[in-house]
């Protein structure tokens, strides 16, 4: 739930953020499908990546997955790992320079489009085979955000992400 506008933890949670930026883009054609690196990709509202397998409700929460680079290193320390390529996490976007949990009930431009955080993308059992055992547990807290399009169009590596001034209300108590 949100705080009242005239708060000091809303005026804190509205306060500057500088961008973040794409460094990184994946599409999954098929379940299971190894990830394809793309320099560019197409966001369509109700039906998140063009290319990518998503295959959800129109309205639905998980339209595009997004993580921060900073939590890639941070899993990998986790895990013993000195890197660990983005396609090992399954996420769509890597955004460096932004902690996306401050886009927790916010909308958010990310090259041409419009983008709404619908909540954390937590990790999946797939984890602990794709990554090892204790894979899940190095990603708790760490998986990213995921999210609706709103406005469609093109993204591309080096984009800006920037937060949008006003905040979303939504009755599921993201803040």
């Amino acid at each position: 739930m949100r705080p009242p506008a005239d708060s000091p933890l809303a005026r804190l949670l509205d306060g500057p953020m500088a961008p973040g930026r794409l460094t990184w883009i994946g599409l999954r054609p098929e379940r299971r499908a190894e990830i394809q690196p793309v320099d560019q990709a197409l966001l369509e509202p109700g039906r998140g990546l063009v290319g990518d397998r998503w295959r959800g409700a129109v309205t639905g929460a998980r339209q595009v997955t997004l993580i921060t680079a900073e939590h890639l290193a941070a899993v990998a320390g986790f895990l013993g790992r000195d890197v660990l390529p983005p396609e090992e996490l399954r996420r769509n976007l890597v955004i460096q320079g932004m902690n996306l949990l401050a886009l927790k009930g916010r909308r958010f431009r990310l090259g041409e489009t419009l983008l709404e955080c619908s909540g954390e993308c937590h990790p999946c059992s797939r984890m602990e085979e794709v990554l090892g055992p204790g894979g899940y547990n190095a990603l708790r807290g760490h998986g990213g955000i995921t999210a609706r399009v709103i406005e469609g169009g093109a993204i591309r590596l080096g984009d800006a992400l920037t937060r949008e001034v006003s905040s979303i209300t939504r009755p599921t108590g993201i803040v």
